[in-house]
């Protein structure tokens, strides 16, 4: 049998990385960081213990990482809003829809528990300074207004509207969904708070 070529092996580990991100993501978003354990994480991936160690150098570099490129990623995304053919209604209830997807759940899960926890990694901490809770509402103002503009959108306040809008999001988010027998409620009934006169 041949030797395993670099780029294959470049491909493993590459993709031993990403199981051992996608089951730290999981264990992260259901424990916080304070209350999960490197063993939580081997178990979610199936992996050893020790097998995490061979690619991160501890849990905080792990974590750090798994939040660096969570923000990275929704920064890039609220970037391309106010560049969107969507309408504005659309546009927030597409928003809502991928916040409250079960495959999304995790990632805001997670960033939310890190804005609002006492104990984080220092480069956590860093990393949620540059990027700002309130980048959210600032890319959606504009948004918002138009949809005023065009009689999709309550009048009111903007930031006002959006800032209580997205903390009812984000309490649902961090519902530990096992535990209410409704589930989430669709994005349309959500959307029901923003929407102007019919």
């Amino acid at each position: 049998m041949s030797p395993l070529s670099k780029e294959r092996l470049k491909q493993i580990r590459g993709e031993r990385r990403e199981q051992i991100k996608n089951a730290a993501l999981a264990a992260f978003a259901r424990h916080g960081f304070a209350g999960t354990r490197t063993s939580m994480i081997a178990a979610e991936a199936g992996i050893s213990e020790g097998l995490i160690y061979r690619y991160y150098r501890s849990k905080d570099e792990l974590y750090t990482e798994i939040v660096g490129e969570l923000l990275e990623a929704a920064d890039a995304e609220l970037q391309l809003l106010g560049q969107s053919p969507l309408p504005p209604f659309e546009l927030i209830r597409t928003l809502t829809r991928n916040m409250l997807d079960e495959n999304n759940r995790n990632a805001f899960r997670l960033v939310l528990q890190a804005r609002r926890a006492d104990r984080i990694p220092d480069g956590v901490r860093e990393l949620l300074a540059r990027y700002s809770e309130d980048a959210l509402i600032d890319r959606l103002v504009p948004v918002y207004v138009r949809g005023q503009q065009s009689g999709q959108f309550a009048d009111g306040d903007p930031r006002q509207l959006l800032a209580w809008y997205f903390t009812v999001i984000n309490s649902l988010i961090l519902q530990d969904p096992g535990k209410d027998a409704h589930g989430l409620p669709p994005a349309d009934m959500l959307m029901r708070m923003l929407a102007g006169p019919s």
